[in-house]
């Protein structure tokens, strides 16, 4: 049977808002000139229909965040090296937190929209919480259950949205050496805390 137009309309909207308000946070300087408003108005929709949709201005940039990450997701759960699951842990670990940051550097107003809207603790959030279990569970692998939470938030804590903002935009640190230098990070961090014996390079 045909999808009732109820349906099909809300999808619709829900993908003319995403794309709006990809837009704006493309082309804004700062992520708090971007309102509800402005998104409702470049969707060509009322702002009824934008609170609706996705509840309030967390619930939108939440939205828009999982959109742009799906396809580093579907990485992460079925494909292959470095991202996979097939991949060894000490490689997995550095390819996890570069993607991070690539991710940051290519979004990075809207990264530091979503860490910076003050409606609770970032670490908290379900996109931080999803990392920060792969990423402990990665690190099992490798320094043992003991080390391996705390581990995970400090490695995670180099790839913040306002570091990689002060780093990019305050400091102008070119992207090849923002993930070299977190490459090295991690290589260091990883090679202190593997158990004696291990291969790990620093």
């Amino acid at each position: 049977m045909p999808e009732p137009r109820s349906r099909k309309d809300a999808a619709r909207n829900r993908e003319a808002v995403l794309e709006a308000a990809d837009t704006l946070f493309a082309r804004c300087e700062s992520p708090e000139d971007v309102t509800m408003a402005d998104v409702a108005a470049a969707a060509g929709v009322g702002k009824g229909t934008l609170f609706r949709a996705f509840g309030d201005r967390a619930g939108l940039l939440r939205a828009l965040y999982e959109a742009r990450l799906e396809p580093i997701r579907e990485a992460i759960e079925a494909g292959p090296p470095p991202l996979g699951p097939a991949t060894p842990p000490q490689d997995r670990v550095p390819a996890l937190l570069d993607a991070v940051l690539c991710f940051k550097l290519d979004n990075r107003r809207l990264a530091l929209a979503l860490e910076e809207d003050g409606t609770s603790s970032p670490y908290r959030a379900e996109h931080y919480e999803r990392w920060h279990s792969l990423l402990r569970a990665v690190l099992e692998q490798i320094l043992g259950p003991a080390d391996s939470d705390f581990t995970a938030h400090a490695l995670l804590a180099a790839t913040r949205a306002d570091l990689v903002e002060h780093l990019a935009g305050g400091d102008r640190t070119a992207r090849e050496g923002m993930r070299a230098q977190l490459a090295h990070f991690v290589g260091r961090v990883l090679a202190c805390g593997a158990p004696q014996g291990s291969s790990i390079e620093g």
